[in-house]
């Protein structure tokens, strides 16, 4: 893999806004469907696989990257391009075919499974930047955290497209189409950081070490809690603000909605980059199971606030927003560092993928328990995850294996 010239801050600058624009595409169906629910004729759950295809095609794209190791086998910027560009070629299609459909689904698959080159190939790029030492010498956490802060921004930015006076779906998956070709266009302008190992050869041994390795798999299970609640709240939150602000008779409630919606995933990019910062000094026990202890709180309560004060649900909202992604970079930090150098990429694949399968299922739950139980018994159901993600770290933090973390068994 050669590497250039160019130093740590502007290889990790470029990467960052990279991150930032190829993410768009992810969750432009999130900020659609928010906007196809004002449509009748559209069903509901037809919307919502907009989003569970993209889901599907990162766990396909994930596992195959996984397999075959290409993140540890190959230069992880040319990956990185080539799926940001298919992915922006994927999405603008959507802009001239029918809202929902076999097709749009279709195309929202590939889109996922380009994810798969962008999201965990800009972990493994950012960690091979990262310093090494413990006690709060090290910025592993710190890096990853701000990886997770641009996958934050970038996933809130279709909404803030949706949220503009007079935008349609269409214009929404067009912005974001441009800014994954954007980012594929720049990748390659950063460079690979001194710590970049490089597997020889495929070992699927090595994905099998994620569950098989008593640490790793307790990092696997925290994430695991973590994933089932994350991607089903920012895929839903925009609905649930939506039929909140108008049960409240609330003036121009869907763009209003929209707006919140941005603002409690984008403000979570404070918290990821926060929850990196702290992992590295104070521990990535500690921060994971102080952010899912609140984050489950969020989700228990903000269900029963439909309908409530707006200013009230705004501000459990943000906070959401800040303590569910807080706790992201630790997980993977934690692999990373558990791992060996040239099985990172591999084993930081295949924990995404692991993440992502599971969403397939609570995204698609959201809607069903809505019909049952409403609100409250949907995002309650949310918690169940960062609830047992707690349970898992505190495992971890038991385990000798501990001891090589950032910040030791805190």
């Amino acid at each position: 893999m050669p590497m250039t010239s160019r130093g740590k801050a502007a290889s990790l600058a470029i990467l960052l806004l990279a991150e930032v624009a190829a993410m768009a595409v992810w969750f432009s169906s999130a900020a659609v469907v928010a906007l196809l629910r004002a449509d009748p004729t559209v069903p509901v759950g037809a919307a919502g696989w907009l989003t569970s295809g993209v889901q599907a095609g990162f766990v396909v794209g994930t596992a195959a990257s996984a397999a075959l190791s290409l993140a540890d086998r190959f230069d992880p910027r040319r990956l990185f391009r080539a799926s940001a560009l298919v992915a922006a070629a994927s999405t603008a299609a959507l802009a001239v075919l029918p809202p929902v459909g076999v097709v749009p689904v279709l195309l929202r698959f590939v889109t996922g499974a380009c994810m798969a080159g962008v999201y965990p190939v800009g972990m493994r790029i950012a960690a091979g930047w990262a310093r090494p030492g413990k006690g709060g010498r090290g910025d592993l956490g710190l890096l990853i955290g701000l990886l997770v802060a641009a996958l934050t921004l970038g996933s809130a930015s279709p909404h803030l497209v949706a949220a503009m006076p007079g935008v349609g779906w269409r214009t929404v998956y067009l912005a974001s189409a441009g800014l994954a070709a954007a980012a594929g266009l720049g990748i390659g302008a950063a460079a690979l950081g001194p710590s970049m190992g490089r597997a020889a050869r495929v070992d699927l041994g090595r994905m099998a070490a994620a569950w098989q390795v008593r640490p790793v798999r307790l990092a696997n299970l925290g994430y695991l809690g973590h994933m089932w609640e994350l991607y089903a709240m920012w895929a839903w939150l925009g609905a649930f603000l939506q039929s909140s602000f108008r049960a409240s008779g609330v003036a121009g409630a869907d763009a209003r909605a929209a707006a919140v919606a941005f603002a409690a995933v984008a403000v979570g990019a404070l918290g990821a980059w926060g929850g990196g910062a702290l992992g590295d000094r104070m521990g990535r026990t500690t921060v994971t199971t102080a952010a899912m202890g609140v984050s489950a709180a969020c989700a228990l309560g903000i269900g029963w606030m439909h309908g409530g004060p707006v200013w009230a649900l705004v501000a459990v909202a943000l906070v959401w927003g800040v303590a569910v992604i807080a706790d992201s970079a630790q997980f993977s930090a934690s692999v990373a560092e558990l791992a060996p150098p040239d099985a990172v990429g591999t084993l930081l694949t295949a924990q995404t993928c692991a993440g992502f399968l599971l969403t397939l299922v609570s995204i698609q739950l959201v809607p069903v328990i809505v019909g049952v139980a409403g609100w409250p018994g949907a995002f309650g159901m949310l918690a169940a995850g960062p609830l047992l993600g707690c349970w898992a770290m505190q495992a971890l933090r038991r385990d000798p294996a501990a001891a090589r973390l950032a910040g030791g068994r805190g």
